[in-house]
């Protein structure tokens, strides 16, 4: 009987803590939900204002389900500019600047990692304070030097940094190389391996997770860059997708339905390239993955 009793005391313990697992879990759920839903609502407004009329979109109170679906705005947006030759451009700059980032702040990361010399640890603290620069400070600056290497008008001073390092890159992808065993470099110099070779061969391949997420950052960041070609791009053959769509912006109005239109095709790829590395970029948030 005391045997008995003591069972149906355990299985009621163990019922009350699967139900309050249960109810966590419920409640982490419904927290989750109404926090996808807060942040897909800008979406939302943007994909309803993208088909409505232009009266619709000037009615006042708004209203967050459209009359008709105008899907036809999509295609007078994509004509009102040369958007084929806008994405051309965009897409040049952004894969050098991907390129850049990528492979020039891998090397140098792996460099302070992997390469002892002497004042290793003060050049990377000096780097690592660059971070605290505020971009605006240096704005002038850059256009001055710009300026006179003769590089306005080109897209010189949209890709060309890309190839010098970024800070906040060259520490995220340290971090990993750190976690990569000592060992392992020691043997491969003992083959007669330079760290050009163990960097390519093995510090890459070991290290995807993070450069798919300074991929991500990168096509990010050069995607949606609008002060960059605004302040060095003149010539209209040369605009970016941001520049091409303030052609929908006038001094006295603005075409809403065309420009969230345009902004939701701009945002597309964005959408679509995060969707698919998310996995990667996840992975390589988490500094203890790379010598796995």
């Amino acid at each position: 009987m005391v045997k008995q009793a003591a069972g149906r005391q355990k299985v009621s313990h163990f019922e009350t803590i699967q139900g309050r697992r249960q109810a966590l879990n419920i409640i982490n759920w419904v927290l989750l939900a109404a926090g996808s839903i807060l942040m897909l609502s800008p979406l939302w407004w943007m994909l309803v204002t993208s088909v409505k009329t232009m009266q619709e979109v000037m009615t006042y109170p708004p209203t967050f389900w459209p009359e008709s679906w105008n899907w036809s705005n999509y295609m007078k947006t994509w004509e009102a500019a040369p958007f084929d030759l806008y994405t051309i451009n965009t897409l040049t700059i952004t894969i050098l600047v991907v390129i850049g980032n990528v492979f020039v702040n891998s090397f140098i990361a792996y460099g302070f990692a992997k390469v002892p010399f002497k004042g290793r640890n003060v050049l990377f603290a000096i780097v690592l304070s660059t971070m605290m620069i505020p971009g605006f400070v240096t704005l002038i600056p850059q256009y001055v030097l710009f300026a006179k290497l003769q590089w306005l008008n080109t897209y010189y001073p949209l890709v060309i940094p890309a190839f010098f390092g970024s800070a906040f890159n060259i520490f995220l992808l340290r971090q990993f190389y750190m976690t990569i065993p000592d060992e392992l470099i020691e043997a491969a110099k003992m083959e007669g391996a330079s760290h050009f070779w163990i960097w390519w061969k093995i510090g890459l391949p070991l290290t995807k997770p993070a450069l798919a997420t300074v991929a991500i950052f990168s096509f990010n960041g050069a995607w949606n860059d609008f002060l960059g070609p605004l302040l060095y791009l003149n010539d209209e053959n040369l605009y970016t997708l941001q520049l091409g769509l303030q052609v929908f912006k006038g001094q006295m109005s603005t075409q809403w339905n065309y420009l969230m239109a345009g902004s939701l095709l701009v945002l597309l790829p964005v959408i679509i390239l995060f969707f698919f590395f998310q996995k990667y970029f996840i992975q390589g948030i988490n500094l203890q993955s790379g010598g796995k």
